[in-house]
């Protein structure tokens, strides 16, 4: 379990920072670009949880 918390603390961190940098982005290209990497963090969160639940 231990590395499961890890690595929802090392994604929600990573999560903060992307927003952080979606927030100060100085125009809608970066911010674009900031949503494409939240949403592909989003499948590997999603990902994570169906597998530890397949082994469940």
């Amino acid at each position: 379990m231990a590395s499961s918390t890890d690595s929802s603390a090392a994604v929600n961190d990573e999560v903060r920072q992307l927003y952080e940098r979606y927030q100060a982005a100085e125009s809608d290209a970066e911010r674009r670009e900031i949503a494409l990497e939240m949403g592909k963090l989003d499948g590997r969160r999603y990902a994570e949880i169906y597998a530890a639940l397949e082994d469940e």
